[in-house]
């Protein structure tokens, strides 16, 4: 099931780039296995409904910014790693 309508698969290399920035430092933070996070990441639509959408506002920011923001919308889904 999807929260946002703007579902989206990435589309190019930045894109790309960006979601593995994402999943490496989330695994960092979490102290989780990179494989962990990108399931999690994938089965609550986070990667594709949320940070692929998103990218074009989330890359501009810093990577705290971005680490935290990440961690929230995780809490709001009720994604644990």
């Amino acid at each position: 099931m999807n929260s946002f309508p703007f579902d989206q698969p990435i589309q190019n290399v930045s894109e790309l780039e960006f979601a593995i920035f994402c999943i490496e430092n989330l695994a960092k933070i979490q102290d989780a296995d990179v494989a962990q996070v990108y399931d999690a990441l994938v089965q609550s639509d986070i990667l594709n409904g949320y940070i692929i959408p998103e990218y074009e506002v989330l890359h501009t920011q810093g990577k705290d910014y971005i680490m935290e923001d990440l961690l929230e919308v995780m809490k709001e889904r009720g994604v644990a790693i």
